[in-house]
């Protein structure tokens, strides 16, 4: 098979590098004849762009496409038009992946293609979230790293004619969120399969939580909120409202684990400044992520309202 990797990258020259450097050390195997990786810059500002045409000679498998700002499913899209494999592998720009990566989502396709008899499948890889800039495949796996999502871009791979007859990502989730998990939907109804394949890990980085980042963190959650209904309005099922949180069960269970937003931002805020200095970030962010969902719920049950939709 001809791998495409496609990455949509967005002012992340640094971990960028980090990324490109991990994807041009891959391990051959017999089910790979070729592989490239094609980055979509999203309009960055930080000169990547710049930096990998003056790095070409450093990258030989990577062919750079550039588009204004339009955000990752545009991005996405148009990695795809522009990728000459027949497989495309699908990470993020912040993803450090191990040399048998590629290796072990082409093996994984390949059992799943012959065992199954046609191409209706996906393979999810394994990410490992980690704040070590220096050495993030240090990272040890945790229990809050598994995900339960149906197809995640952070990490997959899957055949270009099944994801072309899917219709590819809706452009129409241009803010933060679930324009990949309304893309599985899609996929999940048309019968593909879902293989996970813990061997193919990637290694997820993201700088160690900082109470500076609470304002964006709660921006994210009401963009989430706002993309959510563009999901459940493509799909109004009881399937979709649980996973955009669109329940009341979920607005009572946020409601009730922060005492009905008496547990907030900022009444946590020097728990999370104590729990920092600590030296324990990671913690501060989960206890952070009550009141964040709390926040999410509501908006989307806000926009709901104002939409006509509740």
């Amino acid at each position: 098979m001809f791998i495409s990797v496609v990455i949509p990258t967005y002012n992340r020259r640094d971990i960028l590098e980090k990324c490109l450097r991990s994807l041009d050390c891959q391990s051959a195997c017999s089910e790979i004849d070729e592989y490239e990786v094609v980055v979509v810059d999203d309009g960055s500002t930080d000169g990547t762009p710049d930096w990998l045409r003056s790095s070409a000679g450093a990258f030989s498998k990577v062919r750079l496409i550039e588009q204004s700002h339009g955000g990752p499913a545009e991005g996405r899209n148009r990695g795809v038009a522009y990728a000459r494999g027949d497989v495309i592998v699908f990470i993020d720009s912040d993803l450090v992946v191990t040399p048998t990566f590629l290796a072990s989502h082409a093996q994984a396709l390949a059992r799943q293609w012959q065992r199954s008899g046609n191409r209706l499948c996906f393979t999810y890889g394994a990410v490992i979230n980690t704040a070590d800039f220096d050495n993030p495949t240090g990272e040890r796996h945790k229990l809050r790293d598994l995900s339960w999502a149906y197809f995640a871009t952070g990490n997959v791979a899957i055949d270009r004619q099944v994801l072309e007859q899917s219709g590819l990502f809706d452009t129409g989730f241009r803010l933060y969120g679930w324009e990949d998990l309304e893309l599985g939907e899609r996929l999940r109804q048309m019968g593909v399969q879902l293989v996970r394949c813990p061997e193919a890990v990637g290694y997820h980085w993201h700088p160690a939580f900082r109470l500076a980042q609470i304002p964006d963190l709660i921006r994210v959650e009401r963009e989430r909120a706002r993309m959510g209904l563009v999901f459940y309005r493509k799909h109004p099922s009881r399937r979709v409202r649980m996973i955009i949180q669109f329940t009341w069960m979920h607005r009572l269970l946020w409601g009730l684990l922060t005492l009905g937003g008496l547990l907030n931002e900022r009444s946590l805020r020097p728990v999370l400044a104590w729990l920092i200095r600590l030296g324990q970030p990671s913690l501060a962010l989960e206890l952070l992520r009550l009141p964040l969902n709390r926040i999410g719920v509501e908006a989307l049950f806000r926009e709901a309202r104002q939409a006509g939709l509740s």
